[in-house]
């Protein structure tokens, strides 16, 4: 069963930096596509970056020039290298596959404040 866990997160000004990391266990990482999921109080989850298995990424509109999804395939790990954070940007952030499978790790939270 492939296991996610995510960290780095913590408690960070705005316009400050934070380096999310999550490793994954299992085969045969380097042939999915990885994805940073967000949930923040009262909100559904959602994606917020994903990156292919042959490195290209998306991101959501209200990261995008701010993130930066990046995966190293050797050691299973996969990254989120968050910029000029917002008080918005504050939830629990969760890695997975993309699309998601249905398990999810604890995630690690972000909180954005003064």
């Amino acid at each position: 069963q492939v296991q996610f866990v995510e960290s780095g997160g913590g408690l960070v000004q705005p316009a400050g930096s934070l380096r999310l990391s999550c490793a994954a266990s299992g085969s045969l990482f380097n042939i999915y596509a990885m994805g940073w999921y967000r949930q923040a109080p009262g909100k559904q989850r959602e994606l917020v970056a994903r990156i292919g298995s042959g490195g290209s990424t998306n991101y959501a509109d209200s990261v995008k020039g701010r993130f930066t999804i990046s995966r190293d395939n050797v050691k299973n790990t996969v990254f989120l290298q968050m910029n000029s954070l917002k008080p918005e940007d504050t939830a629990v952030y969760y890695c997975n596959r993309y699309p998601p499978l249905r398990y999810w790790g604890q995630g690690t939270q972000v909180t954005v404040s003064s």
